[in-house]
């Protein structure tokens, strides 16, 4: 096996993870805990609870999908979106690029298996402080995609590639490319 090969691998079974874990612990919170209407709470911590609530939108609560039809759409988008994620991972070579888009593959995927199976998207983890809430309520899936996408941009941003002045191949700010 390449070493290429073993990181889109090792990118997959991250985002299988990722996906396993989500629904785990969405089944522990609304299953196990017992907590089935939108509210419903466990005190953790002072500063962090299990709130349950039914989210019909997509990042901070947006484009809120009311009618089935809507709810199809936004399915499809997020659907689309994860094939898109897909193949980008199954192009990229370094497991510095593969991870993060496997946080972001196995966090879309928990959150479409939630639309798909409720119309809505099961979140439950309540940062707080105080009365200040620094995020609405999320979910594993949603940590993960986050996560994901930040490593991926701090990737683009801190390792640029430059050209020399002939215009010969690109050479990585950091020393040759190589494979992680």
């Amino acid at each position: 096996m390449t070493l290429t090969t073993r990181n889109r691998l090792l990118g997959l079974a991250l985002a299988v993870l990722v996906y396993v874990l989500d629904q785990w612990v969405k089944g522990y919170v609304t299953g196990t805990l017992k907590l089935t209407r939108d509210g419903d709470q466990v005190v953790l911590l002072p500063f962090f609870n299990l709130t349950l609530t039914s989210n019909y939108g997509v990042s901070l609560g947006m484009f809120t999908a009311q009618s089935m039809e809507m709810r199809l759409v936004l399915l499809g988008a997020t659907a689309l979106i994860a094939l898109v994620v897909l193949v980008w991972m199954l192009r990229e070579r370094l497991s510095a690029d593969i991870l993060p888009l496997g946080l972001v593959l196995g966090g879309a995927l928990g959150n479409i298996k939630d639309r798909w199976t409720y119309g809505f998207v099961v979140d439950y983890a309540d940062l707080h402080f105080g009365e200040w809430r620094p995020f609405l309520i999320f979910n594993l899936a949603d940590a993960a995609i986050t996560l994901g996408v930040l490593f991926i941009l701090a990737r683009s941003f801190l390792s640029r590639e430059k050209r020399d002045d002939n215009h010969a191949a690109p050479v990585n700010s950091s020393g040759p490319a190589t494979e992680s």
